[in-house]
């Protein structure tokens, strides 16, 4: 019987805030939007509303911290 080889970790904190699409783009929250949204005018608060969707660049450090995803 061989040795298993033990599952890769994913990055709980990037679990938590990164997606995929369908099509696999990954996506983020908006920075922004956590508290104090009665000092941010309208304008602001709509601007921070959505999600990214993250460049070519980050996509694959993303991949690196959730090898699951």
């Amino acid at each position: 019987m061989t040795a298993a080889v033990p599952k890769m970790k994913s990055h709980k904190a990037a679990q938590k805030r990164i997606g995929v699409t369908g099509g696999g783009k990954v996506v983020r929250v908006n920075a922004w939007r956590g508290h104090h949204l009665e000092i941010k005018s309208s304008r602001r608060t709509r601007r921070y509303a959505g999600k990214s969707v993250m460049s070519a660049e980050h996509a694959k450090q993303v991949k690196r911290l959730l090898p699951y995803l």
